[in-house]
């Protein structure tokens, strides 16, 4: 009797890898599935949206969208002519939220955008002015149109940048980056940071103005913001927390213009040099129009019936909030996670504030923490290491609906970058987006206490999953 050959020849294993590793141990080929089943209680509401016919040309539809557009920088203007912005009136990052449960660095802008506007002479007066709600209003950046990184406040005399889709002339805005550290973004509000944002007032947004508004008359047309983003992420940003090459590529379109504002403008040359001082030196600049970008991208998805895809992701420092294309503009909220990072001097976890601001606009559009694998660098600043980043850009292909071809990856062969979150998929696999972020310091005041990475809180998504299948399920006859 003769033995016969029953080694296999590969062997493919699902979901725990106990068993590849002894195969591969044994030199047999093994293809690894990284399956695992999906979260609690959406099995029902994955199979109704899995049926709804609408689904697969929805999705198709929104990816297309938001793949089509292309935002150019048009102008710079006050948020009170940008936005309509009245004395008052304050927009913020996330989902709505009321005073009383506002975080510490949501608290802290506010307080500094109050005494900004001459609300207060104190921002420590800002306290009851907030706490009696009679003059004030507080509305999320994305209800008008905006993004707003960190704390996100816009108050009527900060000055904005807006973008436009050129063939469809939506606008989508964002205030000025001031820079890292103690900024009005991460919660402080001391008379550096007030100092600071009325230069920004009085200087930097007004050369701004006529710098970008000759640019965009001139033969070479707007600044394609769209275009920079496909630069850079050849050149090592992703575009949330690197920014390094963008800002410069934007410094080289704009510079000239601002320079000759000295003769057109009778502008003082001091000033010209302050701003570009000032820009060179803040390499997360272009951070404030990445982000608008972003948005302007994935409002053209907003609204389309039977739709999965993402369109927002966007947090407060309370509560993390996503929103989606087939849901109109209804938010899923949970609460919002501390990131896992690198933190300045004596900071530690216990200075943190939960995840705050609306840059997780970028990772909802495939760049960001989607996109580490364009910038290893970045690991130096987050946290991990660069196999990590390499291996988040490919995870994050799981959750997907598909790929930017106009923003690729070199490293993986220039493959598109993972592009259009999708409900079911995130619901299926238990893979959640991840972003890196800043963090800021949870004390109303303190500013910027590191950077890390984080994910949404993995109730969200089957919220927004019920939601869809509650829709589907009236669809039906």
């Amino acid at each position: 009797m003769t033995s016969q050959q029953t080694t296999p020849h590969a062997v493919v294993n699902v979901g725990a890898d106990l068993l590849a590793d002894a195969v591969a141990d044994q030199a047999v080929p093994v293809t690894r599935v990284d399956w695992r089943p999906p979260m609690d209680g959406t099995a029902a509401d994955l199979a109704t949206v899995a049926a709804d016919p609408l689904r697969r040309a929805a999705n198709e539809r929104a990816l297309a969208a938001m793949l089509g557009v292309t935002a150019t920088l048009v102008d710079v203007l006050p948020a009170s002519e940008a936005l309509g912005l009245q004395p008052g009136e304050f927009l913020h990052a996330g989902p709505p939220i009321a005073w009383s449960r506002a975080s510490g660095p949501l608290r802290g802008a506010l307080m500094g955008g109050a005494a900004l506007e001459g609300l207060v002479d104190d921002p420590e007066d800002a306290v009851a002015l907030f706490e009696s709600g009679a003059s004030v209003s507080l509305e999320p950046c994305h209800h008008r149109g905006t993004v707003g990184p960190m704390a996100g406040v816009v108050t009527p005399s900060m000055w904005m940048f807006v973008l436009e889709d050129a063939a469809t002339g939506r606008r989508t805005h964002c205030s000025l980056n001031e820079g890292l550290g103690k900024v009005l973004r991460y919660g402080a509000y001391g008379p550096e940071v007030l100092t600071r944002l009325r230069w920004m007032g009085d200087v930097l947004g007004p050369l701004l103005q006529r710098a970008v508004r000759a640019v965009r008359d001139s033969d070479a047309g707007p600044v394609d913001v769209t275009g920079i983003l496909t630069q850079m992420l050849q050149m090592g940003d992703e575009a949330h927390n690197r920014n390094r090459a963008g800002t410069l590529m934007l410094l080289r379109d704009l510079s000239p213009a601002m320079v000759t504002t000295i003769d057109t403008g009778g502008v003082d040359p001091a000033d010209v040099a302050e701003s570009l001082r000032f820009i060179g030196g803040n390499d997360h600049f272009f951070l404030n129009l990445a982000m608008p970008a972003c948005k302007l991208a994935l409002d053209a998805a907003r609204g389309i019936e039977g739709s999965t895809m993402v369109v927002a992701m966007a947090r407060n420092g309370t509560d993390f909030g996503i929103q989606v294309a087939g849901t109109g503009d209804e938010w899923f909220t949970g609460p919002a996670l501390l990131a896992d990072g690198l933190y300045l001097g004596d900071y530690g976890p216990d200075d943190a504030n939960p995840d705050i601001g609306d840059s997780a606009i970028t990772e909802t559009a495939g760049i960001g923490g989607f996109a580490m694998a364009t910038a290893p660098a970045i690991v130096r600043f987050v946290g991990g290491s660069v196999p990590d980043a390499l291996a988040t850009t490919r995870r994050m292909h799981e959750i997907t609906l598909g790929e930017n071809p106009r923003w690729s990856v070199p490293v993986l062969e220039f493959q598109g970058t993972p592009s259009g979150i999708d409900v079911t998929r995130v619901c299926r696999t238990g893979i959640l987006p991840q972003i890196n972020t800043g963090m800021a310091g949870k004390q109303a005041g303190v500013g910027q206490v590191g950077a890390g990475l984080v994910t949404p809180p993995a109730e969200i998504f089957p919220k927004a999953l019920a939601r869809l299948a509650e829709l589907a399920r009236g669809r039906t006859p």
